[in-house]
């Protein structure tokens, strides 16, 4: 892949981070539902997470392997603060108990907190992409 496909892609993948934080905050502003609130910001951090590691010579392709590429290659190596890697198993511990456990309840109150740790989290990659360009 060439580089000016990586940027391609790259802007591409904020985008999605983009759409998914607007569509999380609509669901809390329209009093929708805290599971799918869980949903949008995880994907939220996501797909920042592969715009962010879109430079790697490849990429896993399971999540589980997208955020230990990010806590080695990002957070161990000191570019982002430890507290970001946190933020992003929590909203992937909550968004597979959500979707994948038949009886999981998530309150409003926790989906905001993940919703605001995504927030900070985007930003932070943002802020990371475009100081290095």
């Amino acid at each position: 892949m060439t580089q000016e496909e990586r940027a391609i892609l790259r802007s591409y993948r904020l985008e999605q981070a983009n759409a998914a934080l607007r569509d999380a905050e609509l669901l809390v502003y329209h009093q929708g539902s805290a599971i799918g609130v869980i949903n949008r910001a995880y994907y939220a951090m996501f797909y920042a997470t592969l715009a962010l590691l879109q430079d790697r010579p490849s990429l896993p392709s399971k999540h589980s392997g997208v955020i230990t590429l990010f806590d080695v290659d990002i957070v161990k190596a000191g570019i982002l603060p430890k507290h970001l890697s946190k933020s992003l198993h929590r909203a992937f511990d909550f968004r597979q108990e959500s979707d994948y456990k038949a009886t999981a309840t998530v309150d409003m109150a926790i989906a905001q907190e993940i919703l605001t740790d995504a927030q900070e989290f985007v930003q932070a990659i943002k802020t990371t992409l475009f100081s290095s360009k």
